[in-house]
């Protein structure tokens, strides 16, 4: 059975970090790329982080850049978002996706609040 697990997110105040983990089991997690998704209430998703299946590279969202930081580690099946100077509007549900463009599959998370408030 395929699952991702995400946790680590909550309440942070304004300045503060968080790190979402991300945890997978069913289907050969080092052959996917992962990625971290978004949405706000009333907005669109976005992508906010991926992460090429062997980690050797990555590309962030320009709101993020500079603040956040994706990782994986493969012998332990999880990716990681590491997330500091959060901001009042990175309050969303992020989700983390995994992708295998090569056969076209991919699993999602069920998500987990993040909430940035004072």
């Amino acid at each position: 059975q395929v699952q991702l697990v995400e946790s680590g997110g909550g309440l942070v105040q304004p300045g503060g970090s968080l790190r979402l983990s991300c945890a997978a089991s069913g289907f050969t997690f080092s052959r996917y790329a992962m990625s971290w998704y978004r949405q706000a209430p009333g907005k669109e998703r976005e992508l906010v982080a991926s992460i090429i299946s062997d980690g050797g590279s990555t590309n962030y969202a320009d709101s993020v850049k500079g603040r956040f930081t994706i990782s994986r580690d493969n012998a332990k099946k999880t990716v990681y978002l590491q997330m500091n100077s959060l901001k009042p509007e990175d309050t969303a549900v992020y989700r983390c996706k995994a992708v295998w463009a090569l056969i076209a599959r991919a699993y999602w998370g069920q998500g987990i609040q993040v909430i940035v408030s004072s």
